[in-house]
């Protein structure tokens, strides 16, 4: 029986010892919540024609791309139609910012001409006349092929060469109008002699230009899996297509157009297009894409890569709204904030023990360990779930666990009571210290499932730092029915069969006398 209590406190305290060693060893550190690490607060409002469902769409759509860019616990907060997104420790708040504030629908467009476009003059609308003509003394050769050459977002193969021989006359007509900043675009390839109606002179992220056709498809087309992958040197990224009319079918009809270069889509290019910004121009190689997968390669880097996945994987939101408000929260404020949180804890504990100490004398240290290895172990589950799940600890978290230190100092309470009745009524130390947890142990167990409940309620219900609040305290309480089982009861019961306790005083009460090897 002593051999069993003994391993039980030793495993206990040895888990938590190499938890902390392993966690401290690896320089790893709970993520800080925005109010103790600073960062970014940014206030969506929704504009046009929207419904509540839509919008609840869009919010969860939000959720997943700030999930997806490694911001750890981001609040997502609905107030009426507003949308609050606070950003804890972002090290680049304006990317935050533009992958949060994209909220358009996803579109995909046949690119008619592409170039460069000079960003020193220009004024005036997007949209480009039907009655546009464009220059067509620009030829393609049909036999000549060399390796694309494609920048960022460019599919890598054969494709195409372009006549250098470009007519002098090598930019839009002088009546089609310009994005804001924007000018001549010089030809790559024979657009159609007469422009169909939707087309647009488009900016892409590259600095190009693009004349691009009506849209062809959405985002829809695409499932919400896409993915960055790595072959050989290059990076590409893999989207799945949703089957049926509204994904492959749709996407395999645009796709035939372009592969075939006929007027609607002359460039073979499909621009994907995210609030009015060309996010990337691939050449498409395939008329018919029959395994549900499209593969875009090119020469991105791996951050072009993972923000063109993330914007094929949540692009499509049913409603769009614009940034109303930016605030950023100070990293001192957060530090100052952070001091007095561990501040208010460490004194917490100090006061704890001496009043433990005061009335319950040397037994107040099994306290003191046992509320040690419980924070230890607590620790290395934080740091932990921070590293793996995104979890940061906020200042409501750290009250959620200074308020769990009342709780487990009351399961300390509970059985040191119940043993100075035991006691007093005149029962031996030993047979005192197992009845006196037997009953104790049920009332623990009760106290915690309570507060573990209310923590789950509290969880599920709300949002923001309440939910923190109730997520610690939950963690904390369970830490609590874990030491009182493992530490707590292995340490009385072994200290009470000790030879050490025979025949002294234990919480002030002295035993009867007995002789060793009494039981």
């Amino acid at each position: 029986m002593n051999r069993r209590l003994l391993a039980s406190l030793v495993g206990i305290m040895l888990v938590a010892a190499v938890a902390v060693g392993l966690t401290v060893g690896a320089g790893n550190t709970p993520s800080l919540g925005l109010d103790l690490q600073g960062g970014a607060s940014i206030t969506l409002q929704p504009e046009g024609e929207y419904d509540a469902p839509s919008l609840d769409v869009a919010v969860e759509i939000i959720r997943s791309r700030v999930d997806a860019i490694g911001v750890a616990e981001p609040e997502i907060i609905r107030q009426g139609d507003t949308v609050v997104i606070n950003l804890p420790g972002v090290k680049d708040q304006q990317r935050a910012l533009d992958l949060v504030g994209r909220t358009g629908d996803l579109q995909l467009r046949p690119v008619l001409q592409s170039g460069t476009i000079d960003p020193t003059a220009g004024q005036g609308a997007t949209t480009v006349p039907t009655a546009t003509t464009v220059p067509t003394a620009t030829t393609v050769p049909t036999a000549t092929t060399l390796p694309g050459e494609g920048g960022p977002g460019e599919s890598r193969g054969p494709r195409p060469m372009v006549d250098t021989t470009l007519p002098t006359d090598t930019t839009l007509p002088t009546d089609t109008t310009l994005p804001a900043g924007a000018t001549a675009v010089p030809i790559d390839a024979a657009p159609p002699t007469e422009l169909p109606a939707g087309a647009e002179v488009l900016l892409g992220r590259d600095g190009a230009g693009y004349l691009v056709g009506p849209v062809a498809a959405t985002g829809l087309v695409f499932e919400n899996n896409a993915s960055a992958n790595i072959q050989g040197a290059n990076w590409s990224v893999v989207v799945q297509l949703r089957g049926g009319a509204a994904g492959a079918d749709l996407w395999n009809a645009l796709t035939a157009r372009c592969y075939s270069r006929d007027n609607s889509c002359p460039t073979a290019q499909i621009a994907i297009v995210l609030d009015g910004e060309v996010i990337s121009a691939p050449v498409v190689q395939e008329a018919i894409f029959t395994g549900g997968e499209v593969q875009i390669t090119g020469d991105f880097t791996e951050q072009e890569a993972r923000d063109l996945a993330k914007i094929l994987e949540f692009g499509a939101v049913p409603v769009k709204f614009a940034v109303s408000q930016v605030q950023t929260v100070s990293p001192t404020l957060g530090t100052d904030s952070l001091r007095a949180a561990l501040i208010s804890g460490l004194v917490g504990l100090a006061l704890v023990f001496l009043l433990m100490l005061a009335y319950y004398r040397f037994v107040a240290v099994i306290v003191f360990v046992g509320l040690a290895v419980s924070i230890g172990i607590q620790f290395s589950i934080i740091t932990y779930l921070s590293k793996t799940n995104g979890l940061a600890l906020s200042l409501a978290g750290i009250a959620g666990i200074i308020v769990s230190i009342g709780i487990a100092v009351d399961s300390y309470i509970v059985f040191f009571e119940r043993l100075k009745d035991e006691l007093s009524s005149g029962r031996t130390l030993r047979n005192s210290a197992q009845r006196s947890f037997e009953g104790a142990w049920r009332t623990v167990l009760a106290a915690d499932t309570v507060s573990f409940l209310a923590a789950a309620v509290l969880w599920w219900l709300t949002v923001g730092s309440v939910r923190g609040f109730a997520f610690f305290l939950g963690l904390a309480t369970l830490a609590d029915v874990m030491i009182v089982w493992f530490f707590t009861r292995p340490a009385m019961l072994l200290l009470a069969r000790s030879k050490f306790m025979v025949n002294r005083s234990m919480l002030g009460i002295k035993p009867p006398k007995i002789t060793e090897g009494t039981s």
